[in-house]
């Protein structure tokens, strides 16, 4: 689809990312997804392909809060959450709030630590809080995670829990850019940073209010059922060991409904699901380990199953 047909609010968020980031138009629309349908997103390249500028030129769109956690081997959780400090002076504990207190959450190399540590963000991404010695505290909204990995191959990282990556609404790669884009990047860093001069184009009232308006996008009973069909074929895949969880079932329906939102439509289309449904559901499945062996990847199971599961073809009435 043309820019045409796009809200014009969500091409102006789009156009001033394009502002620092040279031809990656699909991970932006892809990020802006993920972020009016309030799910998290992780970004998963090698390092210096612009997976931290990225989420930097999201938040400076949108004038966000913007918190960054850099991973490492000797991160602890409180780190992430915050801590509860004596004061000897008041003779009580003083709660200090750690980084996940934002809007936007830079989890960069979120692989380079430790299963507990990444576990910290667990709570916060499903419920939007945090329990520290006890006490709930509630996260200002939106509250949106994007955490980047390098390739788990890489010496030092550690795979991501299943548990944790069910969380993540979708994932996607960035990828190189092509010549000319490089060229282009080399003349805009040659005398500036562009992201220096980024400033926001909409504030988070008007964030908040796209985010509710994509909770009223329609989506007919024949589009849950393929959703839910999609989801059930992954399960009995003779590849796979464990499938798609509802809470992907549930992830891809709100995928949807953003992608049609940000397209100017108000009802959701079989397109839209086959569309998304490669970045909501690969991350979220195990396969056996012959499947592995004989080279199978969870996006060519995915491919599959899309190929094999009917499409709707009846007309949509709201």
């Amino acid at each position: 689809m043309t820019s045409e047909h796009m809200q014009p609010m969500i091409e102006r968020v789009l156009a001033n990312i394009e502002k620092v980031m040279i031809g990656k138009r699909e991970v932006a629309e892809l990020s802006l997804i993920a972020l009016l349908a309030e799910g998290h997103v992780l970004l998963e390249d090698v390092p210096g392909v612009g997976k931290t500028m990225m989420v930097r030129s999201l938040a400076k769109s949108i004038g966000a809060n913007f918190r960054r956690i850099q991973f490492t081997p000797d991160l602890l959780p409180s780190d992430v959450t915050g801590v509860s400090i004596y004061n000897p002076k008041e003779m009580e504990f003083q709660f200090r709030p750690g980084p996940i207190m934002g809007n936007i959450i830079l989890a960069d190399e979120i692989n380079r630590t430790s299963p507990k540590t990444q576990s910290a963000l667990l709570e916060g991404m499903e419920e939007s809080s945090v329990t520290i010695d006890g006490v709930t505290h509630t996260l200002e909204k939106p509250f949106f995670v994007m955490a980047t990995q390098n390739p788990i191959e890489y010496e030092g990282t550690y795979a991501l829990p299943e548990a944790q990556l069910d969380r993540f609404l979708l994932k996607m790669k960035m990828g190189y850019p092509d010549m000319t884009e490089e060229m282009e990047v080399l003349n805009r860093a040659q005398k500036a940073r562009p992201i220096d001069d980024l400033e926001p184009v909409i504030d988070l009232i008007e964030l908040r209010d796209l985010q509710e308006k994509v909770k009223q996008v329609h989506v007919d009973g024949t589009i849950k059922r393929y959703i839910v069909d999609l989801a059930n074929r992954t399960r009995t895949h003779s590849s796979v060991y464990l499938g798609v969880s509802p809470r992907g079932s549930i992830a891809l329906m709100k995928a949807a409904q953003a992608y049609a939102f940000i397209y100017g439509r108000d009802y959701v289309l079989p397109d839209d699901v086959q569309y998304l449904t490669q970045a909501v559901f690969a991350h979220r499945i195990i396969l056996k380990s012959e499947a592995k062996f004989e080279g199978i990847t969870a996006e060519e199971v995915v491919d599959r199953v899309m190929a094999r599961t009917p499409v709707p073809v009846q007309r949509l009435v709201k």
